[in-house]
């Protein structure tokens, strides 16, 4: 069987926990966590970066940030995983749910302003499958209406758009490196600060609620409790297990990228027959390869390709059940407009297996055992 997925694994990861290990110092915010965040602030040209144990965490910390509290309510897309939404429903917020655009599978940047009410406190965008969302309107509509924007950038490390990284063009921004990402410490993740107005406070939410952060610093004599809190620090050892992957960035990018663009041209004559439609990227946008997807006619469709392709041995997915349809998501939230899209959409697709050296050889069977299907 040929997996969805392989975690990453670039060759010094076990070295350099043995260093953490001799450093005595596994804890957080140890040397491999401060090579990490330095990687980050520089790929990303922003000031401040701060690994986290999760971008569960990452985007809890950004809800925490963005002071919301019960009764506020939070626009965002019903196309992602939860944790964009529980991050936000921790805090007492409502869920505003909007309809998603079709050829990006990101929330549809005119929908937005419609849904805002005087409740309104942020806008949280999902930069699926490593495409950015139509930022620009989105940041003008924040502006005008003194809304935070948070983007949860899960799947965007090294994505871009308009010549800017994903991450650090709005408020907050948001990485994973989950064993499923580009780059994975296995569980882990990061908030990004694209400017220091709130980096203390940042701090002290990511340390218990104390102001440890500037005791290391050496800003203060001792350090207390100064707020509420959570332990948001990794493992110096996950991170350590990140850093060997960070320093291989180009070549596990260019080796994504290189069967990304294989499937994107093997299955153009089955786009040109008009039996699947091909991921689109605008022009504005450079994507970073995180997944291939194809869209078949329907759900019933989909359903008969992923058994054909197990049938065949290559593992495919389908991805989010949207969230307005889910219990919880009836529970905090409600969807404004008409569900146009999301859930027609979201039966449609399906991902096919891409990860850091997957073969030649097995690249070549998911091509044909996809076009079997339709043959």
């Amino acid at each position: 069987m040929i997996d969805f997925n392989v975690p990453p694994f670039a060759g010094k990861e076990i070295e350099y926990i043995r260093e953490a290990v001799a450093a005595q110092k596994i804890c957080g915010d140890g040397m491999f966590t401060q090579k990490c965040q330095a990687f980050l602030r520089d790929l990303l040209h922003v000031p401040a970066v701060y690994l986290t144990t999760s971008c569960t965490s990452a985007l809890e910390m950004a809800a925490l940030l963005c002071r919301i509290k019960p009764g506020d309510e939070v626009i965002l897309p019903s196309y992602t995983f939860c944790s964009t939404a529980d991050a936000f429903v921790m805090r007492g917020a409502s869920l505003v749910f909007t309809d998603i655009r079709p050829d990006t599978m990101n929330i549809d940047e005119t929908r937005i302003e419609d849904a805002v009410t005087e409740k309104t406190r942020a806008i949280v965008v999902v930069h699926y499958a490593g495409v950015s969302c139509d930022m620009d309107p989105i940041m003008e509509i924040a502006g005008r209406h003194k809304l935070k924007v948070v983007e949860d950038a899960a799947q965007a490390i090294g994505s871009t758009y308009k010549g800017r990284m994903l991450g650090g063009i709005g408020d907050f921004g948001c990485l994973s490196f989950h064993e499923t990402k580009n780059f994975s410490m296995g569980e882990g993740g990061a908030i990004i600060l694209p400017n220091l107005d709130q980096r203390d406070e940042a701090e002290i939410y990511r340390e218990k609620g104390t102001d440890r952060s500037r005791f290391f610093r050496g800003q203060v004599d001792k350090y207390t409790w100064q707020d509420f809190g959570s332990s948001y620090l990794p493992s110096d050892l996950n991170a350590a297990y990140l850093y060997a992957q960070l320093e291989e960035y180009d070549r596990i990018f260019a080796d994504r990228m290189h069967t990304w663009e294989v499937y994107n041209e093997a299955f153009k004559p089955l786009r040109d027959r008009g039996a699947v439609e091909l991921p689109y990227i605008p022009e504005t946008c450079t994507h970073n390869a995180h997944m291939y997807y194809l869209k078949v006619k329907d759900l019933e469709e989909r359903t008969k390709l992923l058994a054909h392709l197990r049938e065949q041995g290559v593992l495919g997915v389908f991805h989010y059940i949207p969230l307005h349809s889910a219990p919880a998501g009836r529970k905090f939230g409600r969807f404004h407009g008409e569900d146009v899209f999301t859930t027609r959409e979201s039966e449609r697709l399906l991902r096919l297996p891409l990860y850091l050296g997957i073969s030649e050889a097995d690249r070549e069977k998911v091509i044909r055992s996809v076009f079997s299907y339709f043959d």
